[in-house]
């Protein structure tokens, strides 16, 4: 069995996530990367995608939005916008905003002040639909 490594996931709001994991893997702007105890310490972004961590042999997911995540070697501290448990997310919603924001692009040309807006909420709702399925797929 790894070494654990401390993992905690905080919002505005509040502490979503504090304990110990065997490994984490995050959706850095840079691309995907995972952590492992004894990891070189780093600073990075995270950008709008699916956090996930293994504990117990389980796997545990995350829909995240953009933020920032220390890297030490023994603890990973990840600050960021929204994060929510694929069990806890709401599919319906989720595919009702894809549909929204799908039906507000195709009314918009890219030089629109709300295309931006409305293109990272469709990238947002894609992102919770796909990490809900995980739950289906065992």
């Amino acid at each position: 069995m790894a070494e654990e490594i401390t993992l905690e996931v905080v919002t505005p709001e509040k502490m979503v996530f504090s304990g110990k994991v065997d490994e984490v893997t995050l959706p850095g702007t840079e691309g995907e990367f995972g952590v492992l105890r004894g990891h070189e310490p780093f600073l990075t972004s995270v950008d709008i995608g699916e956090l996930y961590f293994l504990t117990g042999g389980k796997k545990y997911y995350y829909a995240v939005n953009t933020g920032y995540a220390e890297v030490t070697g023994s603890k990973v501290t990840v600050l960021i916008e929204t994060a929510e448990r694929a069990d806890a997310i709401a599919k319906d919603r989720a595919i009702k905003a894809k549909e929204s924001a799908t039906a507000s692009l195709a009314q918009l040309n890219k030089e629109h002040e709300d295309y931006e807006k409305m293109r990272l909420a469709l990238v947002r709702a894609i992102n919770r639909i796909s990490v809900a399925d995980k739950l289906t797929q065992g």
